[in-house]
């Protein structure tokens, strides 16, 4: 059984005692810390070594995005999980831009927490559904732009490939993927590797731009 060791960061107790009423009793979850601000947290991470850092935004000290990038260097082996109440889009692209692996907005359900974590353990990116249609809609006013960061077309997919990269641009998890298509959901992550390799794009934030850019998705 994996065992994931989790950090709280927020400047809220109330916050963070519901956090860790909704967690209590998985057995594979393990809250080794918390902290109000981001210098508690950077003195805390001297001593403890969480796998997953579930983030606020707004702190008193430092942002959650400046801890994020500062964390993304000095500990790339810890996976920050942005949770906030801030959704626009300029939140959630220079959190994933800093390294953030996650962005939750705080009204998530408790499963969806969960689904976020596991992913991010196990290596994956993680946008909840209603983060992912703001990015469509960012991603909207600019798909007749040409993007010079992606060389390959979408003809260099297969055609399993192609409905994943649909699906995931419509904010379906690996899960629900994997009961639409009636497949594994290991199937499913190999086939999200290989269109990141084959279309040589590096976040999930590329792969929906990607999606909307080549008419994969309609709004």
């Amino acid at each position: 059984m994996k065992h994931i060791e989790i950090f709280l960061v927020d400047d809220h107790q109330l916050v963070r005692d519901g956090i860790k009423a909704l967690l209590a009793g998985i057995d594979d979850i393990q809250i080794i810390g918390e902290a109000n601000n981001g210098n508690e947290l950077l003195e805390s991470i001297k001593l403890k070594h969480p796998d997953i850092i579930l983030m606020d935004i707004s702190l008193p000290d430092i942002s959650g995005i400046d801890l994020t990038r500062m964390l993304s260097k000095s500990h790339p082996e810890i996976r920050v999980l942005i949770l906030s109440m801030y959704t626009n889009e300029d939140f959630v692209f220079n959190a994933m831009k800093a390294g953030a692996r996650g962005y939750l907005p705080k009204n998530t359900s408790r499963q969806e927490l969960l689904d976020a974590m596991y992913a991010i353990h196990d290596g994956q990116e993680f946008l909840s559904e209603s983060i992912s249609k703001i990015i469509l809609k960012s991603y909207l006013r600019q798909v007749t732009q040409p993007d010079a960061g992606t060389e390959d077309s979408p003809q260099s997919l297969t055609k399993r490939e192609q409905e994943i990269l649909k699906l995931f641009a419509e904010g379906y998890n690996n899960k629900e993927i994997s009961t639409q298509l009636a497949i594994n959901i290991r199937t499913v992550e190999s086939h999200k590797t290989h269109i990141v390799k084959k279309l040589g794009l590096k976040s999930t934030v590329e792969m929906v731009k990607f999606a909307i850019k080549n008419k994969f998705v309609e709004l």
